[in-house]
C-alpha cells in the first residue's frame, strides 16, 4: 500500500484513465462504437414500437405524444448525462430524474458516446478530484514530524 488516497475507477476503464495505460486509447474506441451501436439499436427499437402503434391505429394524438416524449425525455437525458460528466449530480435530484434517464437513454448513450471521443466519460471530473485528494494528503503528510509526545523533550 502506497498511503494516499486512490484513484476511483471508471466503468470500462478501471483506473487505466491516470496514465492512460493498459489499452486505454482501444478500450475508448471501443466505448464510442459501443455505445454508438447501442443507440442505434435503440432507435430501432423504438421505431419498431411505433410502427406497432401504426399498426394499432391508435391515433394521431397518441403518435405524436410518443415521439414528444422521447424527444424531450433524451434530450433531457443527454444534458443530465453531459453535466454529470463535469460535476457530481445531487443524489436526490438524480434519483428523481431516474425514470426520465431511462426513457431518454438514447440521449444518455449520444452523451455517452460523444464524451468517449475526447476522454474516458467522467475522465476530467475524475482527475480533478484525485489531483485535490492527493494534494490534500502531500500537504497533511508533509506538516507531520513524527510523534508528538517526542516534542520539546530533549534527549541528553
Amino acid at each position: 500500500m502506497s498511503g494516499g488516497p486512490e484513484p476511483e475507477p471508471l466503468r470500462f476503464f478501471g483506473t487505466t484513465w491516470l496514465d492512460h495505460s493498459g489499452g486505454y486509447g482501444p478500450r475508448r474506441a471501443g466505448v464510442a462504437v459501443g455505445s454508438l451501436a447501442a443507440a442505434f439499436v435503440g432507435c430501432l427499437a423504438l421505431r419498431f414500437a411505433y410502427q406497432g402503434l401504426q399498426i394499432a391505429k391508435v391515433g394521431s394524438f397518441v403518435d405524436v405524444l410518443v415521439v414528444a416524449v422521447f424527444g424531450v425525455c433524451s434530450a433531457l437525458a443527454f444534458r443530465r448525462a453531459w453535466d454529470a460528466y463535469s460535476s457530481r449530480p445531487d443524489p436526490r435530484t438524480h434519483q428523481a430524474l431516474r425514470s426520465t434517464m431511462a426513457i431518454g437513454f438514447i440521449g444518455v448513450l449520444l452523451a455517452y458516446f460523444l464524451r468517449s471521443l475526447t476522454e474516458a466519460p467522467g475522465e476530467k471530473l475524475r482527475r480533478a478530484e484525485y489531483e485535490t485528494a492527493r494534494e490534500q494528503y502531500e500537504r497533511r503528510a508533509s506538516r507531520r514530524a513524527g510523534n508528538p509526545a517526542h516534542r520539546g523533550k530533549k534527549r541528553a
